[in-house]
């Protein structure tokens, strides 16, 4: 992502296209995005890290690619290192009034809340760049 003032802000995929059973809708992508800028818009590997997220995991889909607010820089495997230890959702169940619950990746329950903690939905690209522009501190794009 390409910030107001010229730099670069990098994510990255960590899983692609995840069949509803285990994801918030089908076709889902989690991504990390890193707290990391650079005046160019290559990243480096070693800076692209768990500790250092800006927000927490999201779940989003492929339409901030669509339409060109995300560029694909490239393709590398991924790796234990560059994955949280463990993943963090906060699931409210559709259509109750049950507070709610914490589960990974697979939306499967676990005991407890783990930092970061995302939610368990899928974001627009809107969603995204509201909450990146507010963990910089600088102003939210304006709605149109």
């Amino acid at each position: 992502m390409q910030l107001p003032n010229g730099a670069y802000l990098f994510g990255r995929v960590v899983f692609a296209n995840v069949p509803q059973e285990r994801a918030p809708m089908p076709g889902a992508h989690l991504i990390y995005i890193y707290d990391r800028r650079s005046q160019t818009p290559q990243p480096l590997p070693s800076q692209l890290r768990p500790g250092r997220l800006l927000i927490a995991p999201i779940w989003t889909n492929a339409l901030a690619w669509t339409k060109g607010y995300f560029q694909t820089i490239r393709n590398q495997p991924i790796g234990d290192f560059d994955l949280l230890r463990e993943h963090c959702f906060f699931m409210v169940p559709l259509g109750s009034a049950a507070s709610g619950k914490f589960v990974d990746e697979t939306g499967k329950e676990v005991g407890r809340r783990s930092d970061p903690c995302g939610e368990w939905a899928l974001a627009s690209y809107r969603w995204i760049d509201d909450h990146v522009s507010d963990a910089l501190g600088i102003s939210r794009a304006p709605e149109e």
